[in-house]
């Protein structure tokens, strides 16, 4: 067979692919998107902590946050879950039993919050001091014055990013199968693995892959439609301030920092 007969009849097998699609709509669907929208949950929260802990004042919080930044931002995601899913197993087996999921949300979890982490902090960072100002001239502690006017700013800047980082977790989510799964806890790729596995054919996977692009394509272009809105900050309707007219913009500094703890 010619290279081009070859590579349709092993990627392009319709027969394969119905074959595989209902148990990846019934199975593999749903626990992707468990896995993911769980991790990128809590990810997001944990990442929050990390943020308003890198720009703490006292090196005790400071100096563990970055730590943690550069660990799990620096090891493969591959090498996380393995250590999580394998080093807690025991730990696991006795709090809810043969179940992987748990340790794999957390390990992912674990990766996202250390990206989520520098994104919330670049965030806040980037809110004017006049803002913090404000607030606290208005009577406002510091903590309430970062919950209610500055972290709230801060997080709609970087919601592009943060959807970016969704992304990434729902590809990544497909690296739980090292922990090994049952029939009904396979994601979408091992579905796919399974089924090239029996048939000896990789149209499964290919499905499996086009079932991703269905997740993350929508997702990209309705990031980049929210960069744009968030950018523009106005309907395009709005006619613009003349430059004469227009006030002069805000002079950008760094957020005061937290109070010594």
């Amino acid at each position: 067979m010619d290279p081009l007969s070859t590579l349709w009849s092993t990627f392009f097998d319709w027969s394969s692919m119905r074959q595989a699609l209902p148990e990846m709509l019934a199975v593999g669907l749903r626990n992707t998107l468990v896995l993911s929208v769980s991790a990128a949950l809590l990810g997001s929260v944990l990442g929050m902590v990390l943020a308003v802990a890198g720009i703490a004042r006292t090196r005790w919080l400071r100096w563990p946050a970055r730590i943690y930044t550069d660990v799990f931002r620096g090891l493969p995601a591959a090498a996380t879950i393995l250590l999580i899913g394998v080093g807690l197993a025991p730990l696991g087996l006795q709090v809810w039993g043969p179940n992987p999921y748990p340790l794999g949300v957390l390990a992912l979890s674990l990766i996202a919050a250390g990206y989520l982490g520098e994104i919330f902090r670049a965030g806040i960072l980037s809110v004017e001091a006049a803002q913090l100002e404000g607030a606290r001239a208005l009577g406002l502690s510091w903590g309430a014055a970062m919950r209610l006017v500055i972290i709230p700013q801060g997080v709609r800047r970087v919601l592009p990013a943060w959807v970016n980082q969704l992304i990434a977790l729902i590809k990544d989510s497909s690296l739980v199968y090292f922990l090994g799964l049952v029939a009904s806890q396979r994601d979408l790729f091992r579905i796919g693995q399974d089924h090239a596995a029996t048939t000896g054919n990789e149209s499964a996977l290919l499905l499996a892959g086009l079932f991703y692009l269905v997740l993350t394509v929508p997702l990209t272009h309705a990031v980049n439609w929210l960069d744009r809105r968030l950018r523009q900050g106005r309907p395009s309707g709005v006619q613009a301030e003349s430059d004469d007219d227009a006030p002069a913009p805000a002079a950008t500094h760094p957020l005061p920092a937290g109070p010594r703890t």
